[in-house]
């Protein structure tokens, strides 16, 4: 169940590789997720000393769930994965132009998940491009309809 979309990631980047993480999160931030209130539109994926983090995403806390915590929404999120899997973004990132993008929140079995991606950025005709097929698409989908 898809609780959260990066919609500018596809736009920006082209997606080479993607990797299911784990969150370290409070309890108040799983309700808020749950209940739709998360955004990724200007969150990003570092690598900080053989960890990885999960910086500017914005969690709206629910008045209900956090009356007793001071709630900060975009505070940087701990992400789980395992040890040869960080090693190989590790290897990955250090490679000239590739970045990590973190593309939806989801849930897999109740547990809230972050599917990431290894990432390279689009030039300026490079999205003209894209662009164009998806219209061209739509318009093959359009015809095949009449």
């Amino acid at each position: 169940m898809r609780l959260a979309e990066n919609r500018k990631a596809t736009h920006d980047y082209f997606i080479e590789e993607r990797f299911e993480a784990g969150l370290a999160l409070m309890g108040w931030e799983v309700k808020a997720i749950r209940a739709g209130r998360s955004q990724l539109k200007e969150a990003y994926v570092v690598v900080r000393s053989g960890e990885v983090f999960l910086i500017g995403c914005h969690i709206s806390p629910l008045t209900s769930a956090s009356t007793h915590v001071l709630p900060d929404p975009t505070r940087t999120r701990k992400l789980l994965l395992h040890a040869e899997e960080i090693s190989a973004l590790i290897g990955k990132v250090e490679r000239a132009g590739y970045t990590l993008v973190p593309l939806d929140l989801h849930l897999t079995r109740g547990r809230v998940k972050l599917t990431i991606g290894l990432a390279k950025g689009k030039k300026q005709h490079d999205k003209r491009a894209s662009e164009k097929d998806r219209e061209w698409e739509r318009q093959k989908q359009r015809l095949m309809r009449v």
